[in-house]
């Protein structure tokens, strides 16, 4: 079975970890990015009675001003060469049918419950520092597992197997001895047009656009 200490069974955790707890997250968190601005204190004589400048009354209004910035689900990238992995991955899954996106816990749960064991598809993960999650179908039902971003390298979450690429990762599961992974649950299966298509749009140096239809195989 794959990683069993890092199976999210109530995959609902929006409170990020704390610095002790996590010692490294996948994203470099900009602590200058949620945090309210500094008040600043100025002194003034008891003997001014003068009234403060425009000026100085301008800035302390735009200090008091509330922050219309608002927190988003994910730190920043600590640096481009994560910023372009991650986006690269993100296309990637798109394009492979088995990405589901923000699907809950438990409807992932309920698609999988019925399937053949090892059957799984990616999610995103409900955790605030995790980008994705590994839904499958194990002997004993479904679980699901944090996929762990570090280093630009991919592993499930209480694994020390990483891997350059998310889809080494489930390569590497899918012909491990123990088959934890067999196949993707897709959103919908492709038909053989769509697979030739595919192929041939390949072979075409992904322009798919050359490839407006294969013939059907129907008489």
């Amino acid at each position: 079975m794959v990683a069993h200490s890092a199976v999210e069974e109530q995959d609902t955790t929006t409170k990020a970890p704390s610095s002790s707890s996590s010692p490294s997250r996948p994203l470099g968190a900009s602590s200058t990015f949620l945090s309210t601005p500094h008040s600043d204190h100025h002194a003034t004589s008891p003997s001014s009675s003068s009234p403060p400048s425009s000026s100085s009354s301008v800035s302390q209004s735009h200090r008091q001003r509330p922050s219309n910035q608002l927190p988003t689900h994910f730190p920043l990238f600590p640096c481009k060469v994560d910023f372009l992995l991650i986006t690269r991955t993100a296309a990637m899954l798109e394009r492979s049918g088995f990405y589901w996106g923000p699907l809950g816990v438990e409807e992932a749960h309920s698609r999988l419950k019925d399937v053949a064991t090892g059957t799984f598809l990616i999610r995103d993960s409900r955790q605030k520092d995790v980008f994705f999650t590994l839904s499958y179908r194990a002997a004993s039902g479904p679980v699901s597992v944090r996929i762990v971003y570090k280093g630009q390298r991919f592993s499930l979450a209480g694994s020390e197997h990483s891997f350059p690429c998310l889809f080494f990762l489930l390569e590497h599961y899918i012909h491990s001895s123990k088959k934890s992974l067999t196949v993707p649950y897709r959103k919908q299966r492709p038909t053989l047009q769509e697979l030739c298509r595919k192929q041939v749009a390949e072979s075409c140096g992904g322009e798919v656009e050359r490839v407006a239809r294969v013939p059907s195989t129907q008489s």
